[in-house]
């Protein structure tokens, strides 16, 4: 189960090539799911828009959530959207570059879907046949208006009795897929356009605006993600010492109750915990995180702290990287002062 987290969590970082292999993992899925998809239309006047919209804009809107929950930077996004602004203030260009990130890779899937509805045009057909126009087609002058509705309803259903072999469906057919195949392909060729446009525009436009939100944008997701490490970490560190104080001071209360009898001939055992400088941590120093923080108040409060006034971006400003360097391992937290920020990104 670690194994399968640690997994997740790095399929979930940041990193473009990932994220773009996510991104081809999904449309190759959205092509094979639409290759092997049963298309049936209901052939019912009532049902057919709404049956043939709804396999034309479902499917992409759940492949869109599901672009938006496999990348983790649309909920760092979303964390630096809200978080209060304290003391450090927030930039709108680093939110608006990770928007335009997670939609361009959100996107992918649902427009290859919507592309190969279009191309084929089964899903088209279903939803407006029963919109065309019949004066368009001359088949149509000799029959009633209900029954030219009847008959429109029936056209995506060709082994229906009432339109098999019939030109006028396969007239009406016709109509609707080479409409609908011109607006794919005049969506792919304006998707292509603005790409192309895209590309060969943006080294005429300054680079270093460009740097900064893209080099900020990866700092935001680094950070989150190293203080969730640190913050396990702090709490692995916690809970062993709460441990050992407990043992502790069941030991001691052993001995004021003179429960505890060495047999004989056997030496008394030594103390559970050590009495040296560092108090509970015993461990030469190795915790010293953790001696300034001995309640839950105290625990809770440096995280309110760090959410509510996170520390600004000044090296220079922060006295706890002076003494704990530049690892975000080797952290001090003190009573009273905010978790230091991690640089090495």
């Amino acid at each position: 189960m670690e194994k399968f987290r640690m997994l997740f969590q790095h399929f979930q970082s940041s990193s473009e090539s990932v994220m773009n292999g996510i991104c081809l993992l999904l449309a190759a899925v959205t092509v094979k799911l639409y290759s092997s998809f049963d298309f049936n239309c209901p052939c019912l006047a009532r049902y057919n828009t709404l049956y043939g919209l709804g396999l034309l804009l479902t499917p992409p809107l759940a492949l869109f959530l599901c672009g938006l929950l496999a990348n983790r930077q649309s909920v760092v996004m979303v964390e630096e959207w809200r978080r209060p602004v304290g003391q450090r203030t927030k930039d709108p260009g680093i939110i608006r570059y990770m928007c335009s990130s997670v939609l361009q890779r959100a996107l992918a899937a649902p427009l290859i879907w919507i592309l190969l509805a279009l191309l084929d045009g089964k899903c088209f057909v279903c939803a407006f046949s029963s919109s065309v126009d019949p004066e368009k087609f001359l088949d149509f002058a000799n029959m009633t208006p209900s029954q030219v509705q009847l008959f429109l309803a029936k056209v995506p259903c060709k082994e229906d009795e009432l339109v098999r072999d019939s030109p006028a469906r396969k007239a009406v057919s016709r109509y609707l897929r080479c409409l609908s195949q011109a607006i794919g392909w005049s969506i792919t060729l304006l998707l292509i356009i603005v790409a192309f446009l895209a590309r060969c525009l943006r080294p005429c436009f300054d680079q270093t605006v460009f740097l900064q939100r893209r080099y900020w944008s990866n700092y935001v997701d680094l950070e989150q993600k190293l203080f969730d490490e640190t913050c396990c970490e702090h709490a692995r560190d916690f809970a062993h010492r709460c441990v050992l104080h407990f043992f502790a001071s069941m030991q001691s209360e052993m001995r004021a109750r003179g429960l505890r009898r060495d047999t004989a001939g056997r030496r008394p055992e030594p103390p559970l915990m050590p009495n040296g400088p560092d108090g509970l941590d015993g461990d030469g120093g190795s915790k010293a995180h953790l001696r300034a923080v001995s309640s839950r108040e105290q625990v809770d409060r440096l995280l309110s702290t760090w959410y509510s006034s996170k520390p600004p971006l000044d090296l220079v400003a922060s006295p706890g990287l002076r003494a704990g360097g530049l690892s975000h391992r080797a952290a001090t937290v003190a009573l009273g002062t905010r978790l230091p920020q991690h640089t090495d990104v």
